[in-house]
């Protein structure tokens, strides 16, 4: 049978390297396989299978530096985690016994005990005496940190064959955004990422484990991966498995293209993923360095662990080169067809290729840096939007309109970069009013002032930090707004706009919180303004950034976890974390946000694009991405809305009473799930009805200089203002 595609040209800047303990590990793990039973009788492998797949291989070639007994461990670990995966495929996938496979994944986070003396479980099976085996081998000389992080990726792990189930029980392929999402949280590479620490012997410090650089190093590492392994899978599990989880297969059909296309659209966000780990590196880590005061053996550990993950995916290729597992000459095949001469031949010679490395991904990274801004684009072309769900209003809508006003001149709001013209055009009270239509009069008021607190922030970062790039002063400003949200006590004197109104917002809405609602929502509101530094920093480089990190972040600097923990804050303490922190909640959430981010892109094109020179815009995106035209990339940016309403809407229907019932949630708590979907449609409506209501994104106001438009104002006072008023200076003259 012929080859469904021919492999692309991968982008492979570091060459792999092998272990050299590579027969030691072999000899071993053939032997724990045994001894686990997981070879003859097993029903799943025999030797000739563990010999063909030869997961020492893949090992020596990611962890390439560490000793013998490491790399037999790591080994250890990798063919324990592909026995389960076929052990699972064997007794569930092939049968779609959901809950059958339930049962049996819940069972395993207890061979996984934080302390080794609180024992395991008695085995019933080759998966669970395995991960015991290695859970006792592995933890003593690792910190509770890394046990805590490390157990957690395991159960992702696990759970991804669950995720997998249900959608081959659904006959769904998922879409983009959803795939890259759940791939990454329940694939392989997080938890590969933490054994990396293991066998280069280098702990990421605590107190930077979980910031946005070590969190977007692992995330673009797992991206790689496993957008790696599904190019080489595809054939194996499409063809013959059945799978539906590969993203060949969802571009495919996504895009509607061939399977060539889409594989060479894999690999080129594959390389995206890659420059954005590189662009990571080299921006982000030392900054981060600094502002933790991280000592020199916790840069050096960090350092070193970047290496090992910079390991893991030059030796995760050559591997897939060579495993029978996968499709693997598709490659040579190609090039020999193409007539290009042979190039150099041996370990590690698939990144001494220049055209490889460079490429039209040079032309692909080169072009996220060459925008030319303020280019004209006309009216923001809009498309037919997807909404589903009916929009109410609140009666209280007029009322707040006027409150709105007096309290921005009672915050001094509208001295400097807006006017009362330009806030009452932006009318934020009727997408508050959509949002709650049950509010009350003060609940509206307060909603309606958060949305104009979150845009005018977001409108004076770029204005007042952006224009100078003056990264610094927005990253004092930012540190500052948390001491206007205290958990307990007093703000400080406020010395700005921002400061006063966040502290009057704060006030009003924490008083009737416990700690624990006002921690989530103070985190809300951080993880809003933090994102609008990684703004400045791509404002400062000039940089489009690549589509999966847009994605993510345009959460965040949209204000999305915000406004949905106000709605959150309404059930009290009715719906449980643990069913707000699962996969299905997360998903419906997320794909929610996704749709309201995509459409304020939409509106606001012409804005951003031609009027304020922005580099933050999902359009602008896929056009650099794809190297489409305006009317091409808009399309895109549509469909993904259509995929992401879909998702929403899937989720909501099928999804979520599997939630109730994994639960085992009462009727109250399942009336108040249902409640908070009906608000996440509340949401989406109101969000809608807004851009269609409101003067910010209309081209008559942009040329007029009216709402939305970031023509100067006069000149603004207060903190960060000084060195504005020199670059308006130096703009003048």
């Amino acid at each position: 049978m012929s080859k469904p595609f021919e492999l692309p040209e991968f982008y492979l800047p570091h060459p792999a390297r092998l272990n050299p303990h590579l027969e030691e590990a072999r000899a071993h793990t053939k032997q724990w396989a045994r001894d686990m039973g997981m070879l003859e009788g097993s029903g799943v492998w025999d030797e000739h299978d563990l010999d063909s797949h030869d997961y020492a291989l893949l090992c020596a070639y990611t962890h390439p530096d560490c000793g013998g007994p490491e790399l037999s461990l790591v080994t250890d670990w990798y063919v324990w985690v592909f026995f389960f995966d076929d052990h699972f495929l064997e007794l569930f996938k092939r049968s779609q016994d959901r809950q059958g496979g339930k049962a049996y994944l819940d069972r395993l986070p207890a061979f996984m005990p934080m302390d080794l003396a609180a024992g395991f479980p008695e085995p019933q099976n080759q998966v669970e005496a395995g991960l015991a085996d290695l859970w006792a081998r592995t933890v003593p000389g690792m910190s509770m940190d890394w046990r805590e992080r490390f157990a957690v990726s395991t159960e992702n792990l696990l759970n991804e064959s669950l995720w997998e189930l249900s959608n081959i029980n659904a006959g769904r392929v998922s879409n983009p955004v959803e795939y890259i999402e759940m791939r990454r949280k329940v694939g392989g590479a997080p938890w590969s990422a933490g054994l990396i620490e293991y066998a280069t012997g280098a702990e990421v410090p605590a107190v930077i484990a979980g910031s946005r650089p070590l969190r977007v190093l692992k995330d673009t590492f797992s991206d790689g991966v496993h957008l790696r392994n599904d190019l080489f899978s595809y054939e194996r599990e499409i063809q013959e498995e059945g799978e539906l989880s590969n993203g060949v297969l969802v571009l495919e059909t996504f895009l509607g293209c061939t399977t060539q296309e889409a594989a060479d659209a894999v690999n080129d966000l594959l390389t995206a993923r890659l420059h954005q780990f590189e662009n990571t590196f080299f921006t982000e880590l030392g900054p981060l360095f600094a502002e933790f005061g991280v000592d020199p053996k916790g840069v050096a550990d960090t350092l070193t662990y970047v290496k090992g993950l910079q390991d893991w995916q030059s030796g995760g290729h050559e591997w897939h080169m060579r495993s029978s597992r996968y499709m693997n000459d598709g490659g040579k095949a190609a090039e020999a067809e193409r007539g290009l001469p042979p190039g150099p031949s041996g370990l590690g010679t698939s990144a001494a290729d220049i055209k490889r490395i460079t490429g039209k991904t040079g032309l692909s990274r080169l072009r996220n840096h060459l925008h030319v801004p303020h280019q004209h684009v006309g009216p923001s072309l809009l498309p037919d939007f997807d909404m589903p769900f009916a929009l109410s209003l609140s009666p209280h809508l007029e009322t707040a309109r006027r409150n709105l006003v007096a309290w921005a001149h009672r915050m001094r709001m509208l001295d400097d970069i807006w006017d009362e013209r330009q806030l009452t055009g932006f009318d934020f009270p009727v997408c508050a009013a959509g949002i709650d239509p049950d509010a009350t009069a003060d609940e509206l008021d307060l909603a309606s002032g958060w949305l104009a607190w979150g845009t005018y922030a977001d409108d004076y970062f770029p204005l007042v930090f952006g224009r100078t790039r003056d990264l610094a002063g927005a990253k004092v400003q930012n540190e500052r707004f948390s001491l206007f949200m205290p958990l307990e006590g007093e703000a400080p004197p406020p010395e700005n706009v921002m400061e006063r109104s966040l502290a009057d917002l704060w006030a009003r809405t924490a008083a009737p919180m416990d700690e624990g609602a006002r921690r989530t929502f103070r985190t809300a509101v951080e993880n809003m303004t933090a994102s609008w530094l990684w703004e400045l920093a791509n404002q400062a480089q000039h940089r489009i950034p690549e589509p999966v990190d847009y994605i993510e972040m345009r959460r965040m600097t949209f204000g999305s976890d915000l406004t949905m923990s106000l709605a959150r804050l309404g059930h009290g303490h009715q719906i449980p974390d643990e069913v707000f922190r699962s996969g299905p909640v997360k998903s419906l959430e997320s794909s929610a946000a996704d749709y309201a981010c995509l459409m304020n892109d939409v509106f606001s094109y012409q804005k951003e694009i031609e009027f304020e020179g922005e580099v933050h815009n999902a359009v602008l995106v896929v056009q650099a991405f794809f190297n489409v035209d305006y009317p091409t990339g808009l399309a895109m940016v549509d469909d993904l809305m259509v995929s992401r309403m879909r998702q929403f809407r899937h989720v909501a229907e099928h999804e979520i009473p599997v939630v109730c019932e994994d639960f085992g949630l009462d009727d109250a708590t399942r009336d108040a799930l249902r409640s908070y979907v009906r608000e996440l449609e509340d949401w989406m409506a109101a969000i809608l009805n807004w851009h269609r209501e409101t003067r910010r994104y209309t081209e008559a106001d942009l040329l007029a200089g009216g709402p939305g438009s970031r023509y100067l104002p006069p000149a603004p006072t207060g903190f960060g203002m000084a060195a504005l008023g020199l670059a308006e200076l130096v703009s003048r003259g």
